[in-house]
């Protein structure tokens, strides 16, 4: 759906709203303005129209609906679905998607709209479209990540061979292949998929017909819903159902954990890349130059990964705060969680694919990561083959390490140390 354009559309300029009998008087513009979640949750229009059809069935099975009626606002779902699609101008009173949806239905169907409604709450609903969005939000993450993965070990498979420094406390330690450091990156994105899939079971329980808060009135199958709608489970209670946000919490935990990774992933690349180290040569597709220094080529893409970890913990911490002081039952408090949840995936699903990209461009410096491989970087190894020869390690490192420091002070490596020493 394009971005919901506020303006008057002929016939359906009346004004829509799924409540407001027991009001006497109108809202004023600024609670109107503030209420207003259209822009937000506008992406939600598939979902919520795939619910309100499992909903229309459930009726007609139920009894409350006929055939016909059932039929009818299924065909006008449909029809406001292909409408949405192509793009549709917003009313004032659009509070959101849900209110859109139902005028544009009405619109199609006339009256027998007003039936779909019948057991069914907005807080139901949201939350039903909120989760069918969510699980198909850790689908798609789920698999750029994979794509990540896949990139490291492509990048692996070549490099296997190839040998480099690896650091402790960023200085020189031992030496390891180019392949063993990025699995080394592989491995946490594979703990950030299980903590994708750990969300995506949470988003799959099914809250529709919980009602405002005390269920629905109406003897709607739920277990035909969760079937209809592809849920791995039913809520049990309707209360938790309307303001469980938990699934949206653990999305948002792994996303700020899969940025983690990634952005230490990225620190490493910047940092190899630099001058100074000279391991890594980043390609012209993820790069930028600078507007005053025509030599620079600048690794913009990584960078913007490292900062994106930064945005991903305070949503995590946004979603917690907002959460932490709510009373049971569903509060208006809940409408912010959409915008935190839009935007920390729409980020992670920008990130992820650049940095996969961003991977699969490099170049090795196989010839520079080589030389930086010094002697000293075996001290370990001549410890352990002094343990081999019947040293304790205890004595064998305080034999190494007084070798290290000899060879320091004389300002050679540890192998140019006289046999002597």
């Amino acid at each position: 759906m394009t971005a919901p354009r506020h303006a008057s559309t002929g016939g359906e300029e009346r004004t829509h709203k799924l409540w407001g009998g027991r009001f006497a008087g109108s809202a004023s513009r600024e609670f109107e303005a503030l209420n207003n979640s259209l822009a937000v949750d506008a992406r939600l229009w598939p979902f919520d129209i795939q619910g309100s059809k499992a909903w229309a069935i459930g009726l007609w099975h139920a009894g409350v609906l006929t055939l016909d009626e059932s039929d009818r606002i299924v065909a006008g779902l449909d029809a406001v679905g292909r409408r949405l699609a192509d793009g549709v101008t917003a009313l004032p009173s659009d509070e959101d998607v849900h209110t859109l949806i139902d005028r544009l239905l009405h619109a199609e169907i006339g009256d027998v709209a007003s039936k779909l409604h019948t057991g069914r709450s907005r807080n139901d609903q949201v939350a039903t479209a909120t989760r069918l969005w969510t699980m198909d939000a850790c689908r798609r993450v789920d698999a750029a990540i994979r794509d990540l993965q896949r990139a490291l070990v492509d990048r692996a498979e070549s490099n296997v061979g190839t040998l480099m420094p690896g650091y402790t406390h960023m200085q020189r330690a031992q030496p390891v292949s180019v392949a063993h450091w990025l699995l080394a990156h592989f491995w946490p994105l594979e703990r950030d998929r299980t903590r994708i899939a750990h969300a995506l079971a949470g988003a799959s329980v099914l809250p529709l017909g919980s009602g405002a808060i005390a269920g629905s009135g109406f003897p709607v199958s739920r277990i035909l819903l969760q079937g209809t709608l592809g849920f791995a489970e039913r809520a049990r209670n309707s209360i938790d159902a309307v303001s469980d946000r938990d699934f949206v919490a653990a999305l948002l935990f792994a996303l700020a954990l899969n940025a983690t990774h990634v952005s230490r992933m990225a620190e490493d690349l910047i940092i190899f890349g630099t001058s100074e180290f000279g391991f890594v040569r980043f390609g012209d597709a993820f790069s930028s130059g600078s507007s005053m220094m025509p030599q620079k080529r600048n690794p913009d893409a990584l960078e913007l990964a490292r900062a994106a970890a930064a945005r991903r913990l305070g949503e995590l911490t946004s979603m917690l705060a907002l959460l932490k002081g709510l009373p049971s039952g569903y509060n208006k408090d809940l409408q912010e969680d959409k915008a935190i949840l839009f935007g920390a995936v729409d980020a992670a699903l920008l990130v992820i694919p650049a940095v996969a990209g961003t991977v699969r461009d490099l170049r090795f410096e196989g010839g520079r990561m080589s030389t930086a491989v010094d002697p000293s970087m075996m001290a370990t190894d001549l410890a352990d083959l002094l343990v081999e020869r019947g040293a304790t390690f205890r004595e064998a490192h305080a034999v190494v390490g007084s070798l290290a420091r000899r060879a320091e002070e004389q300002e050679v490596p540890l192998s140019g140390l006289p046999a002597s020493a």
